[in-house]
């Protein structure tokens, strides 16, 4: 099992309860391939670093998890169509 951090910028201009939901579909993403979540940072709303799609802001989750080396790809190819997620970054963390 490789440890991974999964970086995910949501959308500033959805509300909370969407916001909440769509980091339950990640989440719900890396359990389904095998992923064991341990840990979630929740850094808030942080100012970007350059404008996407006309937005300042966005917020900022980072979900540490362990799996094996297909589940990376499974979960990009699913975040890469959400609808409220605006960047993701997967990288695998040397143990």
């Amino acid at each position: 099992m490789n440890k991974y951090e999964l970086a995910v910028v949501v959308s500033a201009r959805l509300e909370d309860e969407e916001r909440a939901a769509t980091l339950e579909k990640v989440k719900d993403l890396v359990t389904r391939f095998g992923g064991t979540i341990t840990d979630v940072d929740d850094w808030g709303k942080k100012k970007l670093a350059y404008e996407i799609q006309k937005m300042t802001e966005g917020y900022y989750y980072f979900i540490h998890f362990e799996a094996d080396g297909t589940c990376p790809g499974e979960i990009e190819s699913r975040i890469r169509i959400m609808e409220g997620v605006i960047r993701y970054l997967c990288v695998r963390q040397d143990a």
